[in-house]
């Protein structure tokens, strides 16, 4: 195996460039710092674009990640664990992490070309429920995401590739305002569910529906919006003991979709 150069100073260019990749103040994201081993290689899969992927010294890389990286003619360098304790000062040190190029930001039409239903996030803000629904979504046969008021810039957003464990880049999610979400549901045809404590009907009900359907998770503390709520063909509850006043919107998703497993697998298929 050909060993691997060795950076040993925070004035490497390719420190400073991550130094200004990871500043929160970036508002228009065209590279992004990908971290740990598994979103490394869940990116690569999807296509991911990568400058360049870094180990620190103290850690060898993990076989299947340089074989990735070989494939795609990605060059990887180790650094020094001193720079990497300097680069990642006060924070989670990541032992393996990568440079990527963003792909274009996923759009509402792309929803549109794939088979499968849609989740449609309301005011859902917490980026570590948005990490998880993003991989059950991919997992259950989902088409994609539509995120409305998550108060996120980029689908790149370094806590949102954490939180997914990089699988963000693998099926559309989309960034979009209320109004075109709604208009986006109603166009497509897709039948809007909304899930919410008092449902029309409760979610094993959705198992028994054969058209495609979008289906709608807001807040756990405010639900889904008035203007998506007057879009929404029906309700749908998750039936619970009375002493729990809601589930997490993750778990949520994850139950509804289990219940549309059948339909999105063969939609997918």
């Amino acid at each position: 195996m050909t060993e691997l150069e060795t950076i040993t100073s925070l004035s490497d260019p390719a420190i400073r460039r991550i130094v200004d990749v990871t500043k929160p103040s970036r508002t228009n994201i065209r590279t992004a710092l990908v971290e740990d081993t598994e979103p490394l290689e869940q990116c690569l899969r999807a296509g991911v674009e990568f400058i360049e992927v870094y180990a620190s010294d103290a850690a060898p890389v993990a076989p299947g990640l340089l074989e990735l990286c070989g494939q795609r003619g990605v060059p990887v360098r180790l650094v020094e664990s001193s720079v990497v304790n300097q680069l990642f000062r006060g924070e989670r040190k990541a032992k393996t992490f990568g440079l990527a190029r963003v792909p274009r930001p996923a759009r509402l039409g792309d929803l549109a070309e794939r088979a499968g239903d849609v989740v449609v996030l309301d005011g859902v803000k917490i980026v570590g429920n948005i990490g998880a629904i993003v991989r059950t979504s991919l997992a259950l046969g989902a088409a994609g995401i539509v995120l409305v008021d998550s108060d996120l810039a980029s689908i790149a957003d370094r806590r949102l590739l954490r939180a997914s464990r990089g699988y963000v880049f693998s099926l559309p999610v989309v960034l979009a305002d209320r109004q075109e979400a709604v208009a986006f549901v109603r166009e497509s045809g897709m039948r809007l569910m909304a899930l919410e404590a008092d449902g029309d009907l409760t979610v094993k009900d959705l198992g028994s529906r054969e058209e495609r359907l979008a289906l709608l998770f807001g807040s756990e503390k405010g639900g889904p919006s008035d203007a998506f709520k007057e879009a929404s063909a029906l309700s749908v509850s998750i039936p619970m003991i009375d002493t729990t006043e809601s589930l997490n919107v993750s778990v949520s998703v994850g139950i509804a979709l289990h219940e549309r497993i059948q339909r999105n697998f063969a939609a997918r298929s």
